[in-house]
């Protein structure tokens, strides 16, 4: 996480990995998978907070000059890859739930989430035709809500839990934060990987 941090803090400039020296699984994992340290620090969350706070302005200069001709290009190499348009509605409907998440997880106890299949939402006209604008707007709201009720928890709401059905994998708050900063960057990487594709 570090890397993309200190881009986002404009202090290390990053060499963009292009397609042509990168297989399948580095373009699936640009940044590398997930991986939750079994102790999470307040420095490791401070860091994950900031790239919540910083992600949709970065997404926002980022895309802001795209051409539809370059929105409908798959972001990366392999059979029914998303195209770009579709993984910004994605990314916004994904962190929509995140947000519905961490609402549950702080009025009731141990609650199981909604599960949606993201396959299915991107095959609807909306991922397909509508502007990137609507869910860029929605990923700069939703993350300044995440991150101003994240920033107030007390250390005993950190460590309030919900349930994922599809593993029965018990997630933290404080791990939630760590995946969707994670996610956050993993996206950033795909469509900036995607870009200079394009």
């Amino acid at each position: 996480m570090k890397n993309f941090y200190a881009e986002f803090m404009g202090k290390v400039p990053r060499k963009i990995e292009y397609f042509s020296v990168m297989d399948l699984e580095q373009q699936k994992y640009p940044i590398g998978k997930l991986n939750v340290p079994e102790t999470i620090t307040e420095a490791v969350i401070s860091e994950a907070l900031t790239v919540l706070q910083l992600f949709p302005e970065q997404l926002k200069l980022t895309t802001y000059s795209l051409k539809d001709a370059q929105l409908d290009l798959p972001y990366r190499d392999g059979e029914g890859v998303w195209t770009i348009r579709q993984l910004i509605h994605h990314i916004a409907d994904s962190h929509h739930h995140a947000y519905n998440r961490i609402r549950w997880t702080l009025s009731e106890e141990n609650p199981t989430a909604k599960v949606y299949d993201q396959d299915a939402f991107a095959k609807s006209y909306d991922y397909k035709h509508a502007p990137i604008a609507w869910s860029v707007s929605h990923i700069e709201v939703l993350h300044q809500k995440m991150v101003y009720i994240l920033s107030n928890l007390s250390e005993a709401q950190w460590e309030r839990t919900y349930v994922h059905p599809a593993d029965d994998k018990v997630w933290t708050l404080k791990e939630v934060a760590l995946q969707y900063a994670w996610h956050s960057m993993h996206h950033f990487a795909h469509i900036k990987n995607g870009v200079a594709r394009g």
